[in-house]
């Protein structure tokens, strides 16, 4: 018997599939994602019930077709479209063919700002709903509805054709703001950005998913091959990140031996194929970097001072607030927490990370490491609070116990 888990992943693997074939075939992106998720809902009400159809793709297709049709009827503007798509009958053979690809570069169109490509392609494509992409963003739902639905008026408006953009410069920059989504898309399965879980594993599944086919879309291209990389080695850990309970799982006290052996051979062996044979970027630095996590046998066996001199390759070629917090670790773990602390003052007042609680849990972190158990246990405390990730919250409201000031 399928269970309801069952059925919301197979729909989350065609919605965006069905999204570009409606969109090749008709135009009209924004009715065309209206159709889609009018026909997921009715497939999340019948299937259940009647079981689910010999070809579900099919019957996506059908069903928002029809939607699309008699929206169309409504709107006297496009009688010549009406005629064309009412001439489809129901049923017609659907062409085994995934455009979810070309929509990630539709998706990424150089009329719309980068914070609304990433947003409408996390909508479309990665399937995540309207307020877990806020909640990505640290802005309120209204606020991201509102840009998703001027982001889809946009590519309307720009008549844009439903094909790959040809090589060159507009290409190059769409296939970085794809990498971006995919990468965001991965990470916020790695870790959800809130609700019980600590991971949403067909999140990371579909990111993973979704680099192979862009890898082999664009075969020399060495970040995409590092981004496919870097995805495989984080997630070969992802079965030891939770207890049986669903707590979180530090990586320095994580089960070793249930990584993934076969994520990391593969992870290892592109990365070690890839750096070095063109120009490097930051997500070839990051694979490396997870690389020898990976590949040491324990926690103490790892090589952080090389570790530290990636970090410090990845901030000269991509700055950024949270590249300096992760290379705070790297130095902690090389020249002590002292040293981490140091570097981790360089964050202050910097807003990119006011209320981010990961900066508070790295301080506590460090500062327990320190001996400063009082200001540790108030920094656990203040992340803690900030987080709204259940199995993290749990997390670091134990770490603050333990580390309670003694009256």
């Amino acid at each position: 018997m399928t269970g309801p888990g069952t059925f919301e992943n197979l729909l989350r693997d065609l919605a965006p599939q069905v999204l570009g074939m409606l969109v090749r075939r008709y135009g009209q992106f924004d009715a065309a994602e209206d159709a889609v998720q009018e026909a997921l809902l009715a497939a999340s009400v019948q299937w259940p019930r009647e079981g689910v159809p010999e070809s579900p793709r099919s019957w996506l297709v059908s069903v928002a077709s029809r939607r699309l049709v008699d929206e169309f009827r409504s709107d006297n503007a496009r009688r010549r479209r009406e005629t064309a798509t009412a001439a489809e009958p129901d049923g017609h053979e659907v062409p085994n063919r995934d455009d979810t690809l070309v929509l990630l570069f539709l998706c990424a169109h150089p009329a719309l700002s980068p914070p609304s490509q990433l947003a409408l392609t996390l909508r479309a494509v990665g399937g995540l709903s309207t307020a877990e992409i806020a909640a990505a963003f640290l802005v309120p739902e209204a606020t991201m509805a509102q840009r998703i639905s001027r982001a889809k008026q946009t590519i309307r408006r720009s008549g844009q054709g439903f094909d790959p953009p040809s090589p060159g410069a507009e290409r190059a920059e769409r296939l970085r703001v794809v990498r971006q989504v995919l990468y965001l898309i991965f990470n916020e399965g790695y870790t959800a950005s809130g609700g019980p879980a600590l991971q949403r594993a067909e999140l990371t599944a579909e990111a993973i998913r979704l680099a192979r086919m862009l890898s082999a879309l664009v075969p020399g291209d060495h970040e995409t091959a590092g981004l496919l990389a870097l995805m495989l080695l984080t997630d070969a850990r992802r079965p030891a990140r939770t207890a049986p309970d669903g707590a979180l799982v530090p990586l320095d006290r994580q089960d070793r031996s249930r990584w993934s052996k076969e994520q990391i051979a593969e992870g290892v062996e592109l990365i070690s194929t890839t750096l070095g044979r063109g120009p490097i970027g930051p997500y070839q630095v990051q694979a490396a970097i997870a690389a020898l996590h990976d590949e040491a046998g324990s926690d103490a066996e790892t090589d952080w001072p090389q570790i530290l001199a990636l970090y410090e390759v990845l901030e000269r070629l991509s700055p950024g607030p949270v590249v300096t917090l992760n290379r705070a670790v790297a130095v902690a773990r090389t020249h002590g927490p002292l040293a981490g602390l140091a570097v981790l003052g360089d964050l202050a007042g910097d807003a990119r990370m006011a209320g981010n609680h990961r900066v508070e849990a790295v301080r506590a972190h460090l500062l327990e490491r320190a001996g400063f158990t009082a200001e540790a246990h108030a920094a656990y405390l203040l992340a803690a609070k900030l987080t709204t990730s259940v199995p993290e919250q749990r997390y670091l409201a134990a770490r603050a116990a333990l580390t309670l000031p003694e009256h």
